[in-house]
């Protein structure tokens, strides 16, 4: 997977899409027709439900931005990265990483996500 981190970029420019038409036409562009995502707070799978998991993400973190924490480690059919999430240029509020497993045509067909760093109440 040579493009890895180049896919890894554009997976998390659509978590930062805020135009809900863009933002669907990111998701469908990225995932299969089933692809699912599961992580401690979501587990979901289609592209409506992919959609609408990505914006209350937006709506609970407004103006905040996910990038990359890092490179991205990539082999056969799979990736693994680190993301972070907070202000444009400031510390990150949250940190996690994700390992998004492939489809045969390329897109994604499952992303499960973990959380290492939270805001604490």
């Amino acid at each position: 997977m040579n493009d890895a981190q180049q896919f890894v970029e554009r997976y998390l420019a659509t978590w930062n899409e805020t135009d809900p038409a863009a933002l669907r036409a990111a998701v469908e562009t990225l995932w299969t027709e089933d692809g699912a995502y599961t992580d401690p707070l979501a587990d979901v799978a289609g592209h409506d439900a992919i959609a609408a998991t990505i914006g209350a993400v937006q709506e609970q973190f407004p103006g905040l931005v996910f990038r990359a924490g890092g490179p991205v480690d990539a082999h056969h059919d799979q990736a693994r990265f680190t993301w972070e999430l907070g202000p444009e240029g400031g510390e990150a509020l949250v940190v996690g990483f994700d390992v998004a497993v492939f489809a045969a045509d390329g897109r994604l067909g499952k992303v499960y996500g973990f959380l290492d760093k939270v805001p604490t109440a």
